[in-house]
C-alpha cells in the first residue's frame, strides 16, 4: 500500500525527472519513472496514477518470451503443424459469413481476403483465442526487461492513450504475452495509429468485433506499405540447371525475366511480367518452390520469422483456391544444436548470423549461401550436416 501510494504521489506531483525511462533496476522504482514520463508527454495524471496502481511484474511473460522453440522447426513441419483441413475449412467459412467486411477491405486498401484471414487463423484460431495474460503487466514487464525495451517502452504509453479514449482497461484488458490485443493481435501503438471502427458503434473493439479486427489489420497492412491488388506468394518449377545462388529474398528479377529463365507457374500462370519478384526455397533445392511479390515483405513487418511469414502467405494463398505445394525431397536439415554449432562456426569465420539461437533466420541463410558457394557446394542456403562437417 506505501507503495502505491508513494507511486501516485510522485505522479501527481511530477517529482520524478521527466526522460526516457532506463530498463531494469528495481520494479517499483520503473513504475514510478515511466509514470512520470507519461505525464511529461501530456497524459491524464489521474489516469495514469490508476493504469499503474494495479501493475505487477509477471514472470511468465518473461519466460514466453524466452521460449518460442516452434521457430526452429523447417517450412514444411512447421506449415503443417500450423495448416490443417479444419483451419481450412473454418477460413472458407468466416470469409463468407463476413463478405461485407472483406468487399470493403479489398475496395478500400485492396487486399485480397486470404490474407487476413490468414492472420485471423493463425493468431487467434477465428477469435477463439486470443490470450489470458493482462496486457497492461505484460507490456511494463517488458519494458523493464532489458532484451528489447526499445519496443514494448512505447507500447505502455500508448496503451495509456487507450485508455484515456476508453479502448483499454489496464485490469480487465488481456491479451498474448508479448501485448498483442484482440482477434489479429495488435500491439497499442498499431491500434492507435491504425484502429477502424468497422462496426460503427464509437469505440475500435479488437476482441470482440471481427469488423473492428479485420480492418483495422487491414489498415496496418496499408500502413506498412501493401501494394493495392498486387499478389503475394505463389508456388513455381524451377527449370533443370538452375542457379541456386540466384534463390533468396536478396536477388530480384521481373516476372518476364524468370519466366526467360524457365521459371513457370505450378498451378496456373505467373503475375504481371513486371513485377519484380523472387524465388524462395525454405528447405534448399529439394524442397517446395515460391515466387515472391513485392507485398510478401510487408509480412516481415508483422513478425520477423521467415518460417511464419511464409507459412501465413502461403495460408492466404490456399484459402484463395491454390493447390497444396509439392513438399519435394529435400535434405534433411539440421537440429537446433546443430544449427547453434553451425551459427557458431559462421560467426568465428566473421559472418553476422545475429543471436546464436538455433534458428534459420535472413542472416544465417546468407552466410550458408555464401559458404556453400566458397566450398563450390550447391548455393542454396539451406544448411546440411553435410555443411557443417566441412566446416
Amino acid at each position: 500500500m506505501l507503495k502505491r501510494l508513494a507511486i501516485a504521489a510522485m505522479v501527481l506531483s511530477g517529482s520524478v525527472q521527466a526522460q526516457e525511462v532506463p530498463c531494469g533496476g528495481s520494479f517499483a522504482q520503473f513504475k514510478a519513472d515511466m509514470a512520470a514520463e507519461a505525464l511529461s508527454l501530456g497524459h491524464d495524471p489521474d489516469m495514469t496514477r490508476r493504469f499503474f496502481d494495479g501493475i505487477s511484474q509477471t514472470d511468465s511473460v518473461l519466460k514466453a518470451d524466452r521460449r518460442q522453440g516452434i521457430f526452429q522447426d523447417p517450412f514444411i513441419t512447421f506449415s503443417r503443424k500450423l495448416i490443417s483441413q479444419s483451419r481450412l475449412d473454418k477460413g472458407r467459412q468466416m470469409g463468407q459469413q463476413y463478405a461485407a467486411v472483406f468487399d470493403r477491405i479489398q475496395s478500400e486498401y485492396g487486399i485480397s481476403p486470404g490474407v487476413l484471414l490468414a492472420f485471423w487463423a493463425f493468431e487467434t484460431d477465428y477469435g477463439s483465442f486470443q490470450g489470458d495474460f493482462n496486457t497492461a503487466n505484460a507490456l511494463v514487464t517488458l519494458a523493464h526487461d532489458c532484451r528489447r525495451p526499445e519496443i514494448f517502452r512505447p507500447q505502455v504509453f500508448s496503451a495509456i492513450a487507450l485508455y484515456e479514449q476508453g479502448d483499454f482497461d489496464p485490469d480487465r484488458t488481456t491479451g498474448a504475452w508479448a501485448g498483442e490485443i484482440g482477434m489479429v493481435q495488435m500491439l497499442p501503438r498499431d491500434i492507435l495509429e491504425n484502429g477502424v471502427d468497422g462496426d460503427g458503434d464509437g469505440h475500435v473493439t479488437l476482441k470482440t468485433s471481427p469488423a473492428d479486427a479485420l480492418l483495422s489489420g487491414a489498415k496496418m497492412l496499408s500502413h506498412l506499405g501493401w501494394r493495392p491488388g498486387e499478389p503475394w506468394l505463389q508456388e513455381v518449377v524451377l527449370p533443370d540447371g538452375f542457379d541456386w545462388s540466384k534463390a533468396g529474398l536478396q536477388t530480384t528479377h521481373t516476372v518476364a525475366e524468370w519466366e526467360q529463365m524457365g521459371v513457370a507457374a505450378r498451378q496456373g500462370v505467373l503475375d504481371d511480367g513486371r513485377l519484380a519478384s523472387s524465388i524462395l526455397l525454405p528447405q534448399g533445392r529439394g524442397g517446395p518452390v515460391f515466387m515472391a511479390y513485392p507485398n510478401f515483405n510487408v509480412y516481415f513487418e508483422w513478425n520477423q520469422s521467415f518460417t511464419y511469414v511464409l507459412t501465413a502467405a502461403y495460408f492466404g494463398t490456399r484459402l484463395e483456391g491454390a493447390d497444396v505445394y509439392d513438399p519435394g525431397n529435400p535434405v534433411n536439415g539440421l537440429s537446433g544444436d546443430q544449427m547453434k554449432a553451425l551459427q557458431t562456426k559462421l560467426q568465428g569465420m566473421g559472418y553476422d548470423v545475429g543471436k546464436i539461437d538455433g534458428i534459420l533466420g535472413a542472416g544465417t541463410r546468407s552466410a550458408v549461401r555464401d559458404v556453400q558457394g566458397k566450398l563450390g557446394m550447391d548455393a542454396d542456403a539451406w544448411p546440411t550436416l553435410q555443411l557443417l562437417n566441412k566446416l
